[in-house]
């Protein structure tokens, strides 16, 4: 996808790994050895099919020990009964389903940092709704009398 070769071209953690053929990328050595090499035991998965490209190696990773969560609406599949069943599967197993929103407040924790501007942008692009919630924030600290920053909806 070239929205993704061009978002990681620059960053020397992230890589590419050409799969050859297998079906859950779990089943590649050089990815489950690139997974391996992060030294990290938490694993945070999409990816196009729910009932494939998720539940594959998101099974197979949690039997091998690792946490795994797994981002529901940033997956699709070929119908809500197909995504239905991989995700009902995936819980029995112990997997953690997220979604995009939750995923991105766990990982900023706070608005009080430096970045936060950056987080804004990544929340204004990713969960567009969010806005209605720093407006609502923001109207209620002007009404307070408040100081409306550090989020700012512009």
């Amino acid at each position: 996808m070239p929205e993704l070769v061009e978002l990681f071209e620059s960053d020397d953690d992230a890589q590419y790994i050409a799969r050859q053929g297998e079906v859950s990328a779990w089943d590649n050595a050089d990815f489950v050895e690139a997974v391996e090499a992060t030294g990290r035991k938490t694993l945070v998965i999409a990816g196009v099919w729910t009932s494939v490209c998720v539940a594959f190696p998101a099974l197979q990773a949690n039997a091998e020990g690792y946490t795994v969560y797994t981002v529901m609406d940033a997956s699709g599949d070929v119908s809500k009964m197909a995504s239905d069943a991989a995700l009902d599967r995936m819980v029995a197993a112990g997997i953690i389903p997220v979604t995009t929103n939750t995923m991105m407040s766990e990982t900023h924790r706070t608005w009080n940092r430096d970045d936060w501007q950056e987080w804004l942008g990544l929340y204004s692009e990713l969960v567009p709704e969010y806005n209605a919630a720093v407006q609502n924030y923001n109207s209620a600290q002007e009404a307070a009398g408040e100081d409306v920053s550090p989020v700012d909806n512009n």
